[in-house]
């Protein structure tokens, strides 16, 4: 009788409910899309939402992933108008198509204020048991940095799982990689990719948690890497490798594969399992690529943010790569930390000496056979005006050209290291990497195959000059391997993603940045250094440059101040973070720029560089709540339902409509129009909460940007053992007659609380925007 009745319901609910998908005809080539459930439709009939979709389609659908933790629906293949349809059911709030994601790719620790015997690693015993989770291209387990040796058992409260796969089995997991997920449906269903495109190249990728790239067990090894003595690589940056928290257990989650790049399904899922399994901290060195950032409810790495900051994970990600231009940093969702790039007091000189005896500062990780002071013929395949052979792309150079000879190759477009083949094959004996404009001087060195020393673009207009003049030109390329002590550092690299914010400038972006320039970490040995097919050299060890690389530094921070400090917030330890980190170099004098070598500023590097010495204790921090970012999304003029795509739960905006820039944020942000003339104010609402001593009194101290007033009240803020929180107006004035913007467009102060004992700072930009 029971199973009668079930079967009636069943019955009646199939034949009212609106079917997910319709019949159709043959169409193009399908695609995955992903969508978003209102996850409070599905009949109790079923038993899970996998069983709710699945009864729906009307032909068989190939669902790929079921997404319940951070973001309630589904991704599959389906042709556009099986998407279109799916669209009309009402239980769908949302709909995007799948995108590539591409990567945003020791003594770093040291650099960041990090000491043994004192300050936040012994405080947070390293990160013990705090549990980041990585997603990138998986990990190289066998590696010396992911030793479980003297570790403790596996946190009881961690749920997942070792998945088993190629080349990798359970025993590949211990007590410090203590689970391994990898998501590749959504990589083999892509038009390209999938099964057209001949899916994964199991010659070159494990269908496994394993590491066919790299990047993601050098990212894993920086945030969480164990202390490996006697490293370097091919004896560059030789001494002990450390992650930031070395003691942080890792869980890795592939969602990137080799020469493929990473997609949104893949990565959502990815979130989900993250989040259901039990992590702390997530570290994501992935993002756009094209410059051009989506809507928070189309951007599936925004969205799976939220999902685990909502849930208490923090969440770190990388800037991107596009920099020097202006707006071009990425993950700009205001719930995720946003990690620049800069430089640290370690470097890898070479020198260009030219046949008249000139000698041009570079830099190299060249390790082969020395060219011992020989002078070459050099050459610039670029003279002749060919764009792909200035460039040294494939097949581009002429060998009688360059056999036998030094060739200069234009940065740009192909891998650095791909050029030094290039020009190999075509029978060159060595490379000079030049820098055009946009690079400026910033110079990252590369484990190139051939005599290579990379120059900026100062020194490269040098070489070039002199070629033109002298039929006979000559040079050679001398190495000098590593050297400490490096000033001026930390430098902003030339490539680290820049504000301001292209979707919401209200909020400052970056906000802020670490080391990612030659950092020195543990790799695979699927690859060589240079991560080429034709590179078969072996390398425990690589150094790499990037955001990537900035972003698990504060991955790994994030991790030892919440071992530290168990009861803060994701935002209250970004904050930390932020309104500790540095303004001045190892000569306390300014930041400076690598592309333009002037003074950076916070569109370049959000609240300054991370130090750990002092983010520990930081006195007062600006928390937030999962309904301060909803009061922000109704600011921003998202629905209800556009906001429920993005927090699972139905949500309502406030009568009286919010102002973006009074997110409790740990920096403040002026728009003005450029419509309004004469004197205009704005007024900012922020609260900070007490996490220093219980009976304290901050007084403000307020550096206003050139040619603006900024007032505070009140001036004085008096903290007690029950006044913990306490709240703070900011206006701040300009005259339009006055204002004078700098090159940005914008220009900077600071907000500082301070009580003798800590500086509590906030920077301040004012820029004016043209009406919509």
């Amino acid at each position: 009788m029971a199973s009668l009745l079930l079967l009636t319901l069943f019955l009646c609910f199939t034949f009212t409910a609106i079917p997910f998908f319709s019949p159709v005809s043959a169409e193009p080539e399908a695609k995955t899309y992903i969508f978003r459930v209102d996850s409070f439709s599905k009949p109790a009939v079923f038993p899970t939402h996998y069983h709710w979709y699945s009864s729906e389609f009307t032909e068989p659908v190939n669902i790929l992933h079921v997404y319940d933790n951070v973001f309630h629906g589904f991704s599959a293949s389906l042709s556009p108008s099986q998407a279109a349809s799916v669209l009309q059911h009402p239980s769908i709030l949302a709909t995007f198509e799948d995108r590539r994601r591409q990567l945003h790719t020791t003594r770093s620790p040291q650099f960041l204020g990090l000491r043994n015997q004192k300050g936040l690693w012994s405080e947070s015993d390293y990160g013990s048991d705090v549990i980041v989770g990585v997603l990138d291209t998986g990990i190289w387990p066998e590696r010396r940095s992911f030793s479980d040796l003297n570790l403790g058992p596996v946190p009881t409260r961690w749920k997942g799982v070792c998945e088993t796969g190629a080349k990798f089995t359970s025993g590949n997991c211990n007590r410090k990689i203590i689970g391994a997920r990898f998501f590749s449906k959504g990589h083999e269903a892509a038009p390209g990719f999938g099964p057209i495109g001949g899916g994964i190249n199991d010659t070159v990728e494990f269908r496994s948690p394993r590491d066919a790239d790299g990047h993601g067990t050098h990212t894993a090894s920086t945030a969480a890497g164990r202390h490996a003595f006697r490293a370097s690589m091919s004896g560059y940056a030789s001494g002990i490798a450390k992650g930031v928290a070395p003691k942080a257990r890792l869980a890795v989650y592939k969602v990137c594969w080799k020469n493929s790049g990473c997609f949104d399904s893949d990565i959502l899922a990815a979130f989900d399992a993250a989040v259901s399994d039990g992590v702390d901290v997530i570290s994501i060195s992935i993002g756009g690529g094209d410059g051009i950032s989506s809507p928070y409810y189309l951007d599936p790495i925004a969205i799976g943010a939220y999902g685990a900051v909502a849930r208490g994970v923090f969440v770190s990600s990388s800037a991107g790569n596009d920099g020097p231009n202006g707006m071009s940093v990425t993950n700009l969702a205001p719930w995720l930390t946003t990690v620049g790039a800069g430089t640290i007091d370690r470097n890898f000189p070479a020198e260009v000496i030219l046949g008249d005896g000139r000698k041009l500062s570079g830099v190299s990780l060249y390790a082969g056979k020395p060219l011992n002071g020989k002078m070459y013929s050099i050459v610039y395949p670029g003279k002749s005006g060919v764009l792909s052979a200035s460039l040294c792309m494939e097949n581009s150079l002429d060998p009688h050209l360059v056999r036998g000879k030094i060739v200069i190759c234009d940065r740009g477009s192909n891998p650095r290291v791909a050029k030094g083949l290039v020009v190999s094959k075509a029978g060159g004996v060595g490379m000079i990497l030049t820098n055009g404009v946009s690079n400026g001087e910033g110079l990252v060195g590369d484990a190139h195959m051939i005599p290579t020393c990379a120059v900026g673009a100062n020194e490269g207009d040098a070489i070039k000059a002199y070629i033109s003049k002298n039929p006979t030109a000559a040079a050679t390329i001398n190495f000098h391997g590593t050297i400490i002590g490096v000033k001026p550092a930390p430098v902003v690299a030339s490539f680290s993603g820049r504000g301001p914010n292209g979707l919401n400038p209200e909020i400052l972006k970056p906000d802020l940045i670490a080391p990612g320039v030659n950092i020195l970490a543990a790799w695979t040995d699927a690859v060589g250094p240079t991560g080429l097919d034709l590179d078969h050299r072996k390398a425990e060890f690589n150094i790499l440059s990037g955001t990537s690389m900035a972003c698990p530094h504060v991955s790994g921070a994030a991790a030892l101040l919440k071992s530290a400090h168990p009861d803060w917030s994701p935002a209250a330890i970004r904050s930390a973070m932020m309104t500790t980190a540095n303004l001045v170099d190892n000569r306390l004098l300014p930041m400076t720029d690598e592309a333009t070598g002037k003074p950076a500023t916070p569109y370049d590097y959000g609240a300054g560089h991370l130090n750990l010495d002092l983010a520990l204790d930081p006195g007062l921090v600006y928390d937030l709540a999962n309904q301060d970012y909803v009061s922000f999304l109704c600011a921003i003029e998202y629905g209800p339902k556009t906001i429920q795509v993005i927090t699972k739960s139905p949500v309502n905006c406030p009568m009286r409509k919010p102002l973006p820039e009074n997110l409790n944020y740990p920096s403040i942000a002026a728009l003005f129009s450029t419509a309004t003339k004469g004197v205009s104010s704005k007024t900012f609402f922020r609260t900070v909460t007490n996490v220093g001593d219980a009976n304290t009194v901050y007084r403000v101290k307020i550096e206003a940007p050139k040619g603006v007033t900024v007032s505070v009240k009140p001036e004085k803020l008096g903290f007690s053992e029950k006044i913990r929180k306490l709240s703070y107006y900011v206006t701040i004035t300009v005259d339009s007659k006055n204002l004078v913007l700098n090159d940005s467009g914008a220009v900077f102060g600071s907000l500082s609380w301070v009580d003798g004992k800590h500086v509590v700072r906030s920077p301040i930009v004012v820029t004016q925007m043209s009406p919509l």
